[in-house]
């Protein structure tokens, strides 16, 4: 079938160029690596070349709210991904593959995809460089996630404890509520506080 030959073809050109690692991730620990656009440019004049189009195809999305150490919002996102390789005769290949990005507004989808569409283009054209093939330009500090305690089903506590960044300052939180509800006879958040309690042992 065509597709074969199309994908066989733009590998070859791709293989005598490559696509070097220019940038660099900045907030992290500053290593190499190719970003999506560098992708785009090397690619798109092979594919018109031989005749052969990518369409992507998304399966499946999950979406997960974390908490950045500085306390704001990270979406973390994974997008599952089928790109259909058609050539010009309508021979087509289809391969799968997952991206996955974070974002504190409203472009981590769009990361995901670019990230998946990427490794599926390096994998299936096998596209040459050096070093390690590190994908991102941000690096994000998340913060460590606060399991609940179990037999506490209160909303005013899962808010609670939504606001703690770490055990600690969940145990302190809670011991000024207790200050509260000695004050002001809150009696749900004295309950909770005893539910705590009993299950952390402060």
């Amino acid at each position: 079938m065509n597709v074969y030959q199309a994908i066989s073809a733009v590998q070859k050109d791709l293989s005598a160029q490559g696509i070097s690692k220019d940038r660099k991730n900045m907030q992290g620990s500053g290593y190499a690596f190719r970003g999506i656009d560098d992708v785009y440019n090397a690619l798109a004049p092979f594919l018109a070349k031989h005749g052969l189009c990518i369409l992507p195809r998304v399966l499946n999305r999950e979406s997960v709210e974390r908490q950045s150490k500085a306390g704001g919002a990270l979406f973390y996102i994974t997008v599952e991904v089928e790109f259909d390789l058609v050539a010009a005769d309508g021979s087509k290949h289809t391969i799968k593959t997952f991206g996955e990005a974070m974002d504190s507004g409203d472009k981590a989808t769009n990361k995901a995809m670019s990230a998946a569409y990427k490794y599926a283009c390096m994998q299936s054209f096998c596209i040459p460089t050096e070093g390690d093939n590190d994908a991102d330009a941000q690096t994000h500090q998340v913060a460590p996630k606060v399991e609940k305690p179990k037999g506490i089903e209160l909303d005013h506590t899962k808010a609670l404890m939504a606001s703690a960044v770490s055990y600690e300052n969940l145990k302190d939180i809670f011991k000024e509520a207790w200050v509260s509800c000695l004050k002001e006879q809150q009696t749900p958040l004295k309950a909770a506080y005893d539910e705590f309690k009993a299950n952390w042992e402060i």
